[in-house]
């Protein structure tokens, strides 16, 4: 744990070394086809995970793989346009050291964005989840180990890991803008596989929404963090009920995604401008 602790202090010394002058305060994590944010953020650096001292490299082909710091909607942002997964062989504290990092570098509000499969029938392909809450379904906890006293206490508060201020204004701006969306819970499972009938089934039976393999883990580690969290979901297939279910590719996932991406980024943009 301590050499964690190092590493995510190596890590920021060296991106606040990038940045100069610049600080962030607000960091925005991409998922699976939705790195098009980027286009509407006036950049100022550019850093390659590569770059960057004891930190991981995103593995999934639509996942960049850099932080992009400049403004968005006047706000100064970090952004990560591509996340990194426990499927790809990472242990829970790689997946969520940026989070830690972004933290070091005196960020307090962290916007999350997935690509998720719907377990809720009226949650159709394209709609918008809003996440007010989440199932945890990994079988490790990056908060395990020795905890970071520095960082957060031993046993955070998981009552509203979601700010309820932050869902207040993204449902107002989706209901402005006539957007399709619901609230609702978002469940994650390690992965790198699609979950079958039965398990789509099971989401639905213990009260999940949506069902992904990402978000969750870095909320946990926000949350510790003392972060104010806000986490959106776009629906990019169907797992229930089981007629409704059909074969899908992560082709089919990314293209859905890239078509819904400009409802999401219209959400987070405005709700930044109200910050």
């Amino acid at each position: 744990m301590e050499n964690h602790y190092t590493h995510v202090q190596m890590a920021s010394d060296y991106i606040r070394q990038r940045l100069q002058a610049f600080k962030p305060t607000i960091g925005i994590i991409l998922g699976t086809g939705l790195g098009n944010l980027i286009r509407d953020i006036d950049m100022i650096y550019e850093i390659s995970y590569n770059e960057i001292p004891h930190f991981p490299v995103s593995t999934v082909e639509s996942h960049k793989g850099r932080f992009v710091a400049g403004f968005l909607s006047g706000k100064p942002v970090l952004v990560m346009q591509g996340r990194f997964h426990y499927y790809e062989g990472y242990s829970m504290k790689q997946v969520t050291l940026p989070v830690r990092v972004m933290k070091m570098l005196g960020i307090e509000t962290l916007v999350v964005s997935n690509a998720s499969g719907s377990v809720n029938p009226t949650l159709e392909i394209g709609d918008l989840l809003l996440i007010n809450d989440h199932i945890n379904l990994h079988l490790e906890n990056p908060l395990t180990g020795k905890n970071l006293d520095e960082m957060g206490p031993r046993f955070p508060d998981m009552s509203e890991p979601y700010s309820a201020r932050l869902l207040q204004k993204a449902e107002a701006i989706a209901q402005k803008h006539a957007i399709r969306y619901q609230c609702g819970v978002y469940a994650s499972l390690s992965g790198p596989n699609l979950e079958t009938k039965a398990e789509y089934r099971m989401m639905h039976i213990i009260g999940a929404d949506a069902v992904g393999m990402s978000t969750i883990p870095e909320v946990l580690v926000a949350v510790h963090c003392n972060m104010e969290v806000m986490a959106i979901s776009v629906i990019t297939d169907k797992g229930y009920p089981a007629e409704d279910v059909k074969k899908v590719s992560v082709e089919d996932v990314i293209a859905v995604a890239g078509e819904a991406e400009p409802k999401m980024t219209l959400i987070i943009k405005e709700v930044l401008e109200q910050l």
